[in-house]
């Protein structure tokens, strides 16, 4: 069973308790445009399901049918447990390779690109993951362990994960020598030359201290957060994609075999041209590092706020109902997708009042496709309505800029 859905609740509570705790003791962590845009982040990839054709679970299927070595019973604890900490292995090595391997590095980015670290960033989550990541994971099901029991043990990693990501909990002890705790993986997340590419468990920190990839998080030592090479937007788009536009572009660098290999196989920061831009092996200069923070007026602010609220509604409500057809949800996530883009933009500080007629008129031919070709009441409803809610916007966006 898979029990994030249970926990998304929760998740949204304890982002507001660590916010008014940041508030209430003037250590607030949170910047409105940062934490729309990890959010944002969040839901693309509960929205971008609807494209996906289900390929890792064909495969896991053949090989938990035909190929593994025999069955592990389900209803016995040891299963769980032996399931638990096996699973966290391989996500040891599996989160390891997508830092030290450009190709799996251009799904992850998203996760690290954000210049905070709270309780939304743990949310910030890549929308091309399922492309690759399943390819770590054979081994659990070739000796036998349950597909059941993968998915839920894989939940309940990823569920744990959630709360180390803050600033407010300080080391815990004895508790750091086993577990990933707040403060190692805020080591994790920081790109200080010191910290960068370090303490890659899920659950257990003790792969690490193994394999030589443990950093302690040091009092004299501040952590900054991001990535090499920011990108200086919010635009979630650009956030899951720009690595993947960079691997083509060295690709077309040198139309040969051993350069396509060379490009594949890469480390990250790598390119055929010898630009190392992005890379972990660059010195990292904290003097020069500015957050990306573009002065906004109120209004913007507040507008990027119930954008926010739509998008939050379309995929914790509409896209986990199931009630849509394909070509539906296609029209909803394509209207989601342009939504964020356009509130990004937004939040970047850019006019971008043309765009903004141009999403109004997708949303109205949605609307008309829906109500005389695909009738879908409950879609035809929300976009009529999101579109309404936008046209009383828009004189007000124009005064704005």
């Amino acid at each position: 069973m898979d029990y994030v859905a249970l926990a998304v609740p929760f998740f949204l509570l304890a982002l507001i308790v660590e916010f008014l705790y940041g508030w209430l003791t003037k250590k607030n962590t949170y910047r409105l445009n940062d934490t729309i845009s990890s959010l944002f982040m969040g839901s693309l990839r509960g929205t971008s399901s609807v494209l996906k054709i289900g390929f890792s679970g064909f495969i896991y299927y053949h090989i938990e049918t035909y190929f593994s070595l025999w069955r592990m019973n389900s209803e016995l604890i040891i299963t769980w447990i032996f399931a638990f900490i096996a699973y966290d292995f391989f996500y040891y090595w599996f989160h390891r390779i997508s830092h030290e391997r450009q190709i799996f590095w251009a799904s992850h980015v998203a996760h690290h690109q954000s210049e905070e670290y709270n309780l939304s960033t743990a949310l910030r989550q890549t929308g091309t993951g399922f492309l690759i990541s399943w390819v770590f994971y054979i081994p659990l099901f070739l000796i036998g362990v349950p597909s059941y029991v993968m998915v839920s043990v894989a939940s309940i990693n990823l569920i744990y994960q959630f709360w180390v990501h803050t600033r407010h909990i300080p080391k815990l002890g004895w508790y750091e020598w086993i577990f990933v705790t707040p403060s190692n993986h805020r080591v994790h997340h920081a790109q200080n030359d010191l910290y960068i590419d370090r303490n890659y468990g899920g659950v257990f920190v003790i792969w690490d201290r193994l394999f030589s990839t443990f950093q302690e998080e040091h009092e004299d030592e501040e952590c900054v957060y991001g990535i090499r090479g920011s990108i200086k937007t919010f635009d979630p788009l650009k956030a899951n994609f720009h690595i993947y536009a960079k691997i083509s572009k060295d690709i077309a660098y040198s139309l040969t075999f051993s350069n396509l290999i060379n490009v594949l196989t890469a480390r990250t920061g790598w390119s055929p041209d010898g630009n190392m831009n992005g890379s972990s092996k660059e010195k990292f200069n904290i003097e020069e590092f500015s957050k990306h923070n573009p002065e906004t007026g109120k209004f913007i602010k507040f507008y990027a706020l119930v954008q926010f609220l739509c998008m939050t509604y379309a995929a914790v409500v509409i896209f986990p109902s199931n009630s849509l057809e394909y070509y539906q949800g296609v029209i909803l996530l394509s209207v989601v997708s342009f939504s964020m883009y356009c509130t990004a933009k937004w939040l970047d500080a850019e006019r971008i009042l043309i765009l903004e007629y141009l999403r109004l008129t997708m949303i109205f031919g949605c609307v008309v496709y829906l109500y005389f070709i695909s009738p879908q009441m409950l879609l035809l409803y929300v976009l009529f309505t999101y579109l309404i809610i936008n046209i009383v916007f828009l004189p007000f966006l124009r005064k704005a800029i």
